[in-house]
């Protein structure tokens, strides 16, 4: 049976929201009148979002079963009908991309942009069937510039915002709107796993890249100062906000002051240039 309250409610998916932006995301928007379907992997991270008064439901990305399983539970609590999506689920694997061997590739693959295609492919028919509707893709500073020991990760937010710049053109006239956010570093947990996935998959001991990866673990281990440029996830929850609700919403939302920097010298430097910057701006990690 439909839930009354999506005829006059705005309501919204979001994955990962077990912490940092999904977490504050989430709540930011139920405060604002929408109704929130936050989802997380891990049941303890389910019931705890219960207990705050969200309307949690479990979402594994690596799962098609557990996607489906999701998006009918809310096409059935809504009457099929959904406002948006909000894309936020993701990890980051540390590590020289030779040594990424292709399982590991493929995991980073599967959370970050197969299981986020999926998901965005299951919820379209919702929003083509009532004529609107918002996808907003939570990428990175890495997804439109590389840096050292972050391949898997940059792979994947690359192939996603070209995906997305695609399904963005596809849905011209459709009444769906297609927004990317860029966040450069924010306070939040993903150090914290990305730690644990580096410690995971990563062979230190014998890589070429050992020395190096005695201060990457050190930085992994450490505080998430982000060089001084890190924000709260508060900082994306604004432009959230706007690419859920203003009229117009822009294809692409950067925040922080690093993404809006490497946005402009991207256009400006050539690649080797914009290669040097990029190796300076992490010289104290492989120095």
């Amino acid at each position: 049976m439909s839930d009354a309250r999506e005829t006059t409610t705005r309501s919204i998916l979001i994955t990962g929201c077990s912490s940092g932006i999904g977490h504050a995301a989430a709540h930011a928007l139920v405060a604002r009148g929408w109704r929130v379907f936050a989802t997380a992997r891990a049941e303890a991270d389910v019931a705890r979002l219960l207990e705050e008064g969200l309307e949690a439901l479990p979402l594994d990305l690596v799962s098609s079963a557990s996607i489906e399983a999701t998006v009918e539970t809310v096409r059935e609590r809504t009457g099929g009908r959904l406002t948006a999506l909000f894309n936020n689920g993701a990890y980051g694997q540390p590590g020289a991309v030779e040594d990424l061997s292709r399982e590991v590739l493929r995991a980073q693959l599967e959370t970050n942009l197969l299981g986020t295609h999926e998901l965005t492919t299951r919820v379209l028919p919702m929003m083509r069937a009532q004529g609107h509707g918002r996808i907003v893709q939570n990428s990175s500073v890495l997804g439109l510039a590389a840096l050292p020991y972050r391949g898997a990760y940059v792979c994947s937010k690359f192939a996603l915002e070209g995906l997305t710049d695609t399904l963005r053109m596809e849905l011209e006239g459709s009444g769906i709107h297609v927004s990317l956010i860029e966040p450069g570093p924010i306070i939040s947990r993903f150090r914290e796993n990305a730690y644990r996935a580096f410690q995971a998959h990563i062979d230190t001991t014998h890589s070429a890249h050992a020395a190096t990866y005695r201060k990457v673990e050190a930085r992994l281990a450490g505080s998430d100062s982000g060089g001084g440029f890190s924000l709260g996830p508060e900082a994306v929850v604004k432009k959230l906000v706007h690419a859920l609700e203003n009229q117009r919403p822009r294809p692409r939302y950067a925040v922080t002051l690093p993404t809006h920097m490497f946005t402009v010298l991207k256009r400006i430097l050539s690649t080797g240039g914009m290669d040097r910057v990029l190796l300076r701006s992490t010289r104290d990690e492989r120095e």
